[in-house]
């Protein structure tokens, strides 16, 4: 289900972004459209991503989900509607895997993954990010898409 985790650190990431609060049934219906919201605002501004698009969670997902919806960027980004300018901190440790199929299946690789970090002796930080490399924008089969999951640590 996931690839052989590793352990790596982040650069800091300039993002522009959107935050939400939304319950896990309403996850799949409101995070398209942000995702879609901030792509239109970079291209209104002439603003090119600079990599692919990820999800910022400030706490391990329960029944509600807090998270920036977010877009890399290398150049400023004027607040525009819901989208404003933001960053994903650098982190001197990170635990990181790629979870490869179908979104429904995250929250039992995110087990997985933890169980990992844990039975590793790490101990996770309380947000996370999900990195969508591949998806269903670059493959209608689910095998091919491609999911980086981080974990910050804090040992």
């Amino acid at each position: 289900m996931i690839d052989t985790p590793y352990i790596t650190h982040s650069e800091a990431q300039s993002v522009a972004c959107i935050p939400l609060s939304v319950s896990c049934t309403e996850i799949k219906s409101e995070m398209g459209p942000a995702i879609s919201e901030v792509y239109s605002v970079l291209a209104a501004q002439g603003v090119k991503p600079s990599g692919p698009w990820f999800t910022h969670h400030k706490h391990r997902p329960t029944d509600v989900f807090n998270f920036d919806a977010c877009v890399p960027v290398e150049e400023p980004v004027a607040a525009s509607g819901r989208v404003t300018q933001g960053e994903l901190p650098a982190r001197a440790k990170v635990a990181r895997t790629v979870y490869h199929g179908n979104y429904d299946k995250l929250g039992e690789a995110w087990g997985e993954f933890i169980k990992w970090i844990e039975a590793n002796g790490h101990k996770p930080a309380v947000d996370l990010w999900e990195c969508y490399v591949a998806g269903p924008e670059s493959s209608p089969d689910p095998a091919n898409w491609h999911t980086e999951l981080n974990m910050p640590l804090l040992d």
